[in-house]
């Protein structure tokens, strides 16, 4: 079971989800988006809360408020850390999360520890954990099949940029030839009119 999430602060809503315990979290860090970003309260247990980026979009794009609603979801769904003041949520791409055969369940380390970062959390606001849970849906995804045709339709979407890209490039070279053909015709034509007005004084209006 995976627990989704609406940040509807902002326009389009962002979209957080978390699983029900250790277990699904290794699905989640198996199969999440190069586009989730991962939460996780620092130094102590917690929830692991994903957040989905838009098409393009990077860790420095996030509104604060989101950054606030995810904190305070991990935080929320942390059983020590919910009583606790003034702690800290580490977030990072999920692309950046790293597991060896030698962790736990559910526990994970960092390719880059630089790449991680912090959002300092004061106090549990149960004004933005209530509305959080307000949006809260329950669902049995194939997160594998999601991930596949979540990378499917990147490949495709690359290829038909490519195609584009192609045509561009070809339409670009017709365009130069033409342009070439047209100065060299332009410049033979220069050349005739100048035989012409230099001829042997017959006057003619015939071409050979």
């Amino acid at each position: 079971m995976v627990f989704y999430f609406l940040c509807n602060l902002v326009a389009p809503p962002y979209v957080m989800y978390m699983g029900l315990d250790k277990h699904e979290n290794e699905d989640l860090i198996k199969w999440s988006f190069p586009e989730d970003v991962w939460f996780h309260v620092d130094k102590l247990s917690s929830a692991h809360v994903y957040l989905r980026l838009r098409q393009g979009e990077t860790l420095d794009d996030l509104p604060h408020v989101v950054l606030e609603d995810c904190a305070q979801l991990v935080k929320a769904n942390s059983i020590q850390g919910n009583k606790t003041n003034n702690l800290d949520v580490v977030y990072t791409m999920s692309s950046n999360l790293k597991k060896t055969a030698g962790m736990e369940v559910g526990q994970v380390g960092f390719h880059k520890a630089k790449e991680v970062r912090s959002i300092r959390v004061e106090k549990r606001l149960n004004e933005i954990v209530n509305r959080l849970n307000k949006t809260k849906e329950e669902k049995f995804p194939n997160l594998r099949e999601e991930l596949e045709e979540r990378d499917k339709k990147e490949r495709e979407d690359q290829k038909k940029v490519l195609r584009e890209q192609k045509q561009k490039e070809k339409e670009e070279q017709h365009r130069r030839e033409e342009q070439k053909e047209l100065r060299s015709y332009s410049s033979l034509m220069r050349e005739e009119n100048m035989t012409t007005n230099q001829d042997d004084g017959n006057e003619s209006d015939e071409f050979m």
